[in-house]
């Protein structure tokens, strides 16, 4: 991951339980509300399982690869899961990784319980994601201390 993208100065790797739940299922996890659009611009997505040779073969290099294979825009949405696995996060320092795998966590958790609460609970609309995520990342970006 960092020799793809050159951004990233740190990543974390845990195996959180509400995050590591969603891996375990092989699910993403779907952006329900402002807490999520927060840190992550959609939808955390959850890599494919590896096969059976690439266990065999080089397990941590085939992760990454696997992990590099899904991420679209590392700095949108700074996590992963790997299926069957557990949580991986990044940021431009190993804090702000941290930060994201925290986050990440609580996120998870408020999908869980909002799916248990309302099993048809719509995503959070585009237009509310755009805004409470561009408001504080991008060259636009407003809110929060300077």
């Amino acid at each position: 991951l960092y020799e793809k993208y050159s951004s990233l100065g740190g990543i974390a790797h845990t195996h959180s339980t509400y995050a590591t739940a969603f891996a375990q299922a092989g699910r993403e996890i779907t952006a329900y509300g402002t807490t999520h659009a927060d840190a992550f611009y959609g939808n955390v997505p959850c890599a494919r399982e590896l096969t059976d040779t690439e266990i065999d073969e080089a397990y941590e290099k085939n992760t990454g690869k696997v992990i590099a294979e899904t991420v679209t825009d590392p700095e949108a949405i700074p996590a992963i899961l790997v299926k069957n696995h557990g949580v991986f996060t990044w940021g431009k320092t190993p804090e702000e990784a941290l930060e994201n795998a925290i986050t990440l966590e609580k996120v998870a958790e408020m999908a869980l319980l909002t799916e248990q609460l309302s099993p048809k609970t719509p995503r959070i609309k585009q237009h509310l994601l755009d805004k409470h995520y561009f408001r504080k990342h991008g060259k636009n970006a407003y809110y929060g201390q300077n």
